[in-house]
Formats: structure tokens, sequence, C-alpha cells
């Protein structure tokens, strides 16, 4: 019984600290990125139309690192014993796992900021990649897929540099609309640690649940946030690039498989690949779009699945509204929604990318 209080507080202690940070944090940015004019400006690829904040991200490594130290920390303190939940394996890939992390941070924040080459960014990718690989964490077995069950070492090492490379760029890819990359990754991120969980790995656990803590306060300034009043903000290439990165840590450590065994099979590697079928698919249906058509791969355009979603309706929806007392009935409409004393909500359009405020001038 001891034994679950301790590791029901080491996990929920670090989801708790992430969100108080994230709370504490985001609001501190925005402020920042207005008043220094550090803005996500709008063209004619992206959806928003008044400039944002894309800083967000800036908040997410070092927070999850804070969480996971502290919580860390905390629990050597007060005497109760951490070997059960940080081995000296996980340990070491921790530290490789903080030196990739750093490096896609930095990158990130420079990309943001001045921009940033996508060969250059190509490089740290696979370097970083190559990082969580070192400490033997790499995918040894394919569990039967293809009649495939144990890989050598010069098979397993370059594909599992180019899984965490193909993970991270699809989430960098994925976020295009709002909520969409920070959402699928909360998905994602609470399968992965109900799975660590069930299986015993309790440091991935805390992983997944620190990174989901300081994804949650974004998102809802992300989704909800008002663009006009300061509220809204993009999390950019440095927090879209750190979380691919830990996803693919976290999907590569639930691949691997500890057997000494010659048939090694593995459950929960599909499962784990599973939680990010939307963005890795939709990446390679546009790689693929963009070679048939004779285009950069790794340049931008507009043919992910959420700018099809929006070209077919699945906009931007915004409310009509009207003035109650000139227009009391409207053809056309069964039923209407009163709000307050002044307007009523009449129609929907999905024309516009700001909300439309059109008071009729007289009755008909």
């Amino acid at each position: 019984m001891r034994t679950i209080i301790e590791t029901g507080l080491f996990l929920s202690g670090g989801f708790l600290i992430s969100i108080l940070q994230g709370l504490i944090l985001i609001p501190n940015i925005l402020l920042i990125s207005y008043k220094k004019r550090l803005f996500d400006q709008p063209d004619e690829r992206k959806v928003h139309s008044i400039p944002v904040p894309r800083l967000g991200g800036i908040s997410f490594f070092p927070a999850i690192l804070v969480s996971l130290c502290l919580i860390i920390g905390l629990f050597h303190c007060v005497g109760i014993p951490i070997a059960r939940l940080l081995t000296d394996r996980s340990l070491l890939e921790l530290l490789f796992w903080v030196s990739g992390c750093m490096l896609l941070y930095l990158i990130g924040v420079a990309d943001d900021l001045v921009g940033v080459g996508y060969r250059y960014k190509c490089v740290v990718q696979v370097f970083t990649a190559i990082l969580l690989v070192l400490p033997g964490a790499w995918i040894n077995s394919l569990g039967g897929l293809f009649g495939i069950y144990m890989l050598p070492s010069w098979v397993g090492i370059p594909l599992t540099v180019l899984i965490v490379v193909y993970i991270t760029n699809a989430i960098n890819l994925i976020d295009g609309i709002d909520g969409l990359a920070s959402g699928l990754s909360c998905i994602a991120l609470t399968v992965l640690a109900a799975i660590c969980i069930s299986n015993g790995s309790y440091f991935y656990a805390l992983l997944a649940l620190a990174t989901l803590g300081i994804l949650i306060p974004f998102w809802f300034y992300n989704v909800f946030g008002n663009a006009q009043r300061g509220h809204k903000l993009f999390m950019g290439d440095t927090g879209s690039l750190t979380i691919g990165y830990i996803l693919s840590f976290l999907v590569i450590q639930l691949s691997v498989v500890h057997s000494d065994g010659e048939v090694r099979t593995n459950p929960y590697m599909v499962i784990a690949f599973s939680t990010l079928l939307v963005p890795l698919l939709d990446v390679f249906r546009v790689v693929l779009h963009r070679l048939r058509k004779g285009r950069n791969p790794f340049l931008p355009d507009k043919n992910h699945i959420h700018h099809k979603l929006l070209r077919i309706g699945d906009g931007p929806v915004n409310l009509l509204l009207f003035h109650r007392d000139e227009y009391p009935a409207v053809p056309g409409f069964k039923s209407y929604l009163v709000i307050g004393t002044k307007y009523v909500v009449v129609g929907i359009d999905t024309s516009y990318h700001q909300p439309v405020y059109h008071p009729l001038q007289g009755k008909k």
C-alpha cells in the first residue's frame, strides 16, 4: 500500500508542478511577446489573420525539466527511496535526453526569433536522434511485423534514428491550426503514460505526465484565447520540436524489447505508434505529394490534412449578430438565440476568419 501511495505522489506531483508552472509562465510569455512585438505574422499559407505571439513553446522544456528534477529531489530529501522509480538505466537515458532536448530547444528558439534553414534543423535533429540511441535504446524487434522479430544493430540503430526524426518533424508539421498539435499530443501522452504505468516504467510515465501538465494550460490559451485581447499564443517551432522529441523518446522506449530469447514480441509497440497515427500518416502523404509534383519535400505548403479540412468548410465558424429590436424575426431561420438584451444569433458564416457583427438597419 505504501508503495502505491509513493508512486502516486511521484507521478501526480510532477504533473501538478508542471501545470502550476504553465499557469505562471504562459501569461508572462504573452506579456513579454506583446511588449517586444514578437509575433507570428499572418500570410497566405497561415490560417490566422492577425499577428499572434508564437513563443508559447519556450515554457515547455524548462517546466518539464524543473518538474522532473524537483520531484526527484524532493523524494530524496524526505527519505523516500527512488531506486525503484528511477533506475541507473533510466538516469543515463535522462542525461542523453536532456542534452538532445536542449539542442532542439535552442534551435527552435532561434527559428522562432530569427529563422533557421531546414538544412541546419535537419542536421540538429539527426544528431539529437543519435543521442537517444547511445544508451542502448534502439528498436531491436518488429514483434513479428512482416515476419521479422529480431533486428541486428546495423538495422535497428539507423531505423531508430529515422523514426525519431520522423516523429519530431511530424509534430512540427501538423502544428497548423489551433489546438491540433497540442490536442493530439495530449491524447498521445495520456495513452503513453498509462502504458508506462502498467509496465512499471514510472520515470517514463513521469516524463509523459509532466509534459501533459505544461500542455494543458497552453492548450486552453491556444484554443480559447482571444487574439484581439492578447490572450492567444502559438507554441512555435520551439514547442513542436520539444514535444515531438519527447514523444519519439517515449515511443522508442516502449518499442524496445528487453529479452534474451530469439522470438521477441512487444505488445506495447503497436499501441505506442498508433497514438501518433494522424501526424505520421499526414506527413507521409504530404512528402509523397511534394515529391510527385517535383517540389522540395522540406518546403512548406498548404496540403496538410488541416488545410484540406479548412478548404471543404470545416474552417473557423463565425456568428452573425443582429439587434433584436430592429430585426425580431429572420426569414429562413426557425429559431434564434438571445444574447443578453441586444443581440440574437440568427446564422453562421464561415467565409470570414473574424467574427462579424452586423446589426440590421430597420425592419423588412
